[in-house]
């Protein structure tokens, strides 16, 4: 498969993946922003002293879950410890232990724990992905990176749209990042004013998705208590609820 290596590529490389095997292929061979690449890149090679035995995969990293999704959970990029080593979403960091705890509890995930691509892991009417595909430096991609990594995600969301009922946004880079697929994959304008983020907030479109807000998994909210098990679990329960899942 060939590199993708612009914003150009990126956008005609993503319309054509055919499935999300496809699509996760592609999204795996991506170099199109610079800066992101090389700090992958460099957190790969320089690794953490608890992971230095460990090869990193140290590339984009792809959706995870089932094709025939009815809930969806929209993170903000991968851990540079965490998915960027293991090369599997919220897997092999705290947040990832907290976020899997949560869903097994909801009965969307066979296991409480998510530490390494072969685990054993498995979900049930979900799909989990991020709205930028590699680590970024402090968490915090750009603007143009957001905007170049923006087809993989409106091209995965197209291929499960026909079953997508919830998309649960952690964190409100990832609510904002919802609107453009609103245009993109729907073809409906995004409500002016934009609906504010909070824990909790939803919005109904009319044949999209329903949108949840939750605060991020992150250490930050999880230690400090803003973000507790509770609320974690009243947020599963509203999307299964509202996606039709037993």
């Amino acid at each position: 498969m060939a590199e993708t290596r612009t914003p150009e590529q990126v956008v005609a490389r993503a319309a054509r993946a055919t499935d999300l095997a496809d699509l996760d292929a592609a999204v795996s061979d991506c170099f199109a922003c610079p800066r992101l690449v090389q700090w992958r890149e460099e957190v790969a090679r320089t690794r953490r002293a608890a992971f230095r035995d460990q090869e990193y995969w140290g590339r984009p990293v792809p959706g995870f879950g089932t094709g025939d999704a009815r809930i969806a959970i929209l993170g903000l990029a991968p851990a540079a410890h965490g998915g960027n080593r293991t090369g599997r979403i919220f897997t092999g960091d705290r947040s990832g232990d907290v976020l899997f705890a949560a869903l097994h509890r909801a009965g969307l995930a066979n296991q409480p724990t998510s530490v390494a691509d072969d685990d054993g892991l498995t979900v049930r009417d979900l799909r989990i992905f991020s709205a930028v595909r590699c680590a970024p430096p402090d968490n915090k991609p750009t603007p143009v990176e957001r905007d170049t990594c923006a087809p993989w995600l409106h091209r995965e969301v197209t291929l499960i749209r026909p079953t997508l009922r919830v998309v649960v946004a952690l964190g409100a880079f990832a609510w904002a990042a919802w609107w453009p697929v609103l245009r993109a994959v729907y073809g409906q304008r995004p409500p002016s004013p934009r609906p504010a983020f909070g824990h909790g907030a939803h919005w109904s479109g009319t044949d999209a998705p329903d949108l949840l807000g939750c605060y991020h998994v992150s250490q930050q909210n999880t230690f400090t208590g803003r973000l507790t098990p509770v609320m974690l679990d009243d947020v599963f329960g509203q999307a299964k609820q509202l996606a039709g899942v037993d």
